[in-house]
């Protein structure tokens, strides 16, 4: 079913509405009750518009675990996540919990999650449990528009290339220390590298994004870092530029559903003093080509 688009921007599809957020990416889905059992064609409405702006937002949703987990299976396979253990109940809702004493959140530097693994997750769920007053929003980057910001002898240059992307990165460690004392579901010695495209090819849209990310991309394959730096910090800075990017503000209740494939995000940690509970899907994946 075609979209039909208003003079604001906003979307029609069928029986859902989505409102872009900005220019770059993510949009906001209106219209739907996702503890509902949902038709197949509601969800292929919200799939569409999830490819289409990388970064799908819904308010005011009363989801327990099981409507959680309910509507995640919809999209795709959950799968547990390496390093956090899940809810009792649900061992593959994670919660990503900063209490008010703490200072460093979970996750908090630009990334694409679990890049380190053979199969990263196509899709990652957030669901907002706690939030604080202000603050604790979620930025998101649009990996097309990197790559298609480059030139095209940089694009020619990168096609070849593979990086090598590993959870001992020590930004990594600062970012989940509290996490991996406290929950680990593996041993923290556990480290995980994969060697991956420096350009990936979605496999749905068959668009090129930039799939390189300075929370676990350690260097060039075939290089070492010192050789890697240059051209991996040239491409970190350039991939979060403010033009291929928003930012989320978040309610009790909202829900983000991300595409891991071709969008990195940034949880930002302007919120001490506050808690702030989040729960969190993963989707199974396959290897980035």
């Amino acid at each position: 079913m075609p979209f039909t688009i208003d003079d604001a921007g906003v979307a029609s599809a069928g029986r859902i509405t989505v409102s872009p957020i900005a220019g770059a990416l993510g949009a906001e889905i209106a219209g739907v009750n996702l503890a509902d059992e949902l038709d197949d064609g509601v969800v292929a409405e919200i799939r569409r518009a999830w490819l289409a702006h990388l970064v799908v937002f819904f308010r005011d949703q009363t989801l327990d675990g099981d409507r959680f987990m309910a509507f995640a299976r919809r999209i795709g396979t959950p799968v547990e996540y390496p390093f956090v253990r899940g809810l009792d109940t649900h061992p593959r809702i994670i919660a990503v919990t900063k209490l008010p004493h703490e200072t460093v959140n979970f996750g908090g530097i630009w990334h694409s999650d679990t890049a380190y693994l053979a199969e990263p997750p196509m899709a990652t769920l957030l669901l907002a449990r706690e939030i604080p007053p202000v603050g604790g929003d979620t930025m998101f980057a649009n990996m097309y528009a990197a790559y298609e910001a480059l030139s095209p002898a940089m694009r020619a240059m990168l096609q070849p290339l593979r990086a090598i992307n590993s959870s001992a990165l020590a930004d990594v460690s600062k970012t989940r220390e509290d996490r991996l004392r406290d929950a680990s579901a593996s041993d923290e010695s556990d480290v995980y590298e994969a060697s991956h495209p420096v350009l990936r090819t979605h496999p749905e849209t068959g668009r090129k994004a930039l799939y390189v990310n300075v929370a676990h991309t350690a260097r060039l394959d075939g290089m070492t870092e010192e050789e890697s730096r240059p051209l991996l910090g040239f491409l970190f800075r350039h991939q979060v530029q403010p033009e291929f990017t928003c930012r989320f503000r978040w309610q009790v209740g909202s829900l983000a559903l991300w595409d891991n494939r071709c969008a990195q995000h940034n949880p930002v940690n302007d919120y001490h003093g506050w808690r702030r509970v989040m729960h969190r899907i993963t989707l199974q994946g396959d290897v980035p080509a």
